[in-house]
């Protein structure tokens, strides 16, 4: 067995997902990091994934998972599975409710600790973490390329200064838009990004839904605005925002060219966009993959 290259480390999710019109999707595998680790396999990486699972974890996403990706860093627990609502109103709005009593295992386990000895060669890792643990990861992965993507409970004002503290722990930090903004109290994404390499990041992806992306990097004077991919119909929007992720730190890992990155990261969230739950684009995707990238770099260069 060959030792993954890319690595993510998160939450498995299974989402029950009803949307405004009262049309429901039950038992949906997610979770940031197999959204994000979805990303990486779109652009041909078979990453393995950091995570804990739950003993009532359903048959097929157990199937998905191991179809998918590398499935030695997922730690089986005897408990019941994270699980939740998501209630999506019509203006877009996402309200999630969680369905289980205990949760912080699948939030914030596993630690770099328990990674398997396998993943410890890995080139690049996904973290969907708190600041708290940047510093151990660095330490069990001091030469690869880390991108961290902050959870989205740890970004809230309070928090700002650690925030701004630990870009230096990191290589590239990918937060959304809002999340952003609640950081560092400003509005406009390009100062947005600016901010984040100001204050140590090397590489800063901001996320920004149907608006696109913008990416920069330290040194550079400029910052490249990407628009979103369009798709023929959204499905459900849940973890694009990760997808992107998963597919931008493959570019910027085999390319170091922040175009291509960014521009894999969002062909990558656009098949996410296409299905409920985690991107599984069809039979044809190299060639609708191929096709997205070469209009979305055009896009930018025109």
């Amino acid at each position: 067995m060959v030792n993954p290259e890319y690595v993510g480390v998160g939450g498995i999710i299974i989402d029950d997902i009803v949307f405004p019109n009262g049309s429901t999707h039950l038992e949906v595998l997610g979770g940031g990091v197999v959204h994000a680790a979805a990303g990486m396999h779109l652009w041909g990486q078979r990453a393995g994934i950091v995570a804990c699972a739950g003993h009532d974890l359903p048959l097929s996403a157990r199937q998905r998972l191991e179809r998918d990706f590398d499935v030695q860093g997922i730690i089986w627990l005897d408990l019941p599975q994270a699980r939740a609502w998501q209630l999506f109103e019509w203006d877009g709005r996402r309200n999630e409710v969680f369905r289980v009593d205990i949760l912080r295992p699948f939030i914030y386990d596993p630690s770099p600790d328990q990674v398997p000895p396998a993943y410890h060669t890995a080139k690049a890792i996904h973290l969907l973490r708190d600041a708290v643990s940047l510093p151990a990861w660095r330490q069990l992965y001091p030469n690869a390329t880390l991108l961290w993507e902050p959870l989205q409970q740890y970004m809230i004002p309070p928090n700002a200064d650690e925030f701004r503290a630990s870009l230096t722990h990191i290589d590239i930090v990918s937060p959304n838009w809002l999340e952003a903004q609640a950081i560092y109290n400003i509005t406009e994404p390009e100062k947005l990004v600016r901010a984040m390499l100001d204050d140590g990041a090397a590489i800063a992806a901001l996320r920004m839904g149907e608006a696109g992306s913008m990416v920069g990097q330290r040194g550079s004077d400029s910052v490249i605005t990407l628009p979103a991919v369009p798709v023929p119909h959204i499905a459900d929007q849940t973890g694009a925002g990760n997808t992107y992720c998963g597919g931008f730190l493959v570019g910027w890992v085999e390319t170091h060219d922040l175009l291509t990155a960014a521009c894999y990261g969002g062909v990558a969230a656009s098949f996410s966009l296409e299905v409920i739950g985690v991107a599984d684009p069809p039979a044809n995707k190299h060639q609708l993959r191929d096709e997205r990238y070469a209009w979305l770099r055009a896009q930018v260069e025109a």
